[in-house]
């Protein structure tokens, strides 16, 4: 179960980690990526205890122009022939 449920507003983004945080009870913090939550991914764990939270967020605001998601999906498919 999670520790606790968290908008992505009330987080805050760290630059030298690259990722959104939010401070964790025991002292260390959060942490979830931007890559994470493109992906779907909506646990952001912290790293020196077993808490995690839910992290409440609208995925749209983190998919590319064309809907993908982390630009990792092609628009129009490849064929590929082989010689």
């Amino acid at each position: 179960m999670s520790y606790d449920d968290v908008e992505i507003e009330d987080m805050e983004w760290n630059e030298e980690i690259q990722a959104f945080t939010y401070p964790c009870p025991c002292g260390d913090l959060f942490q979830i990526t931007k890559e994470d939550l493109k992906l779907g991914e909506e646990i952001a764990r912290c790293p020196s205890c077993s808490l995690f939270i839910t992290v409440i967020y609208n995925i749209e605001d983190f998919l590319d122009d064309k809907g993908n998601k982390n630009g990792l999906e092609p628009s129009t498919k490849q064929t590929i022939s082989v010689s």
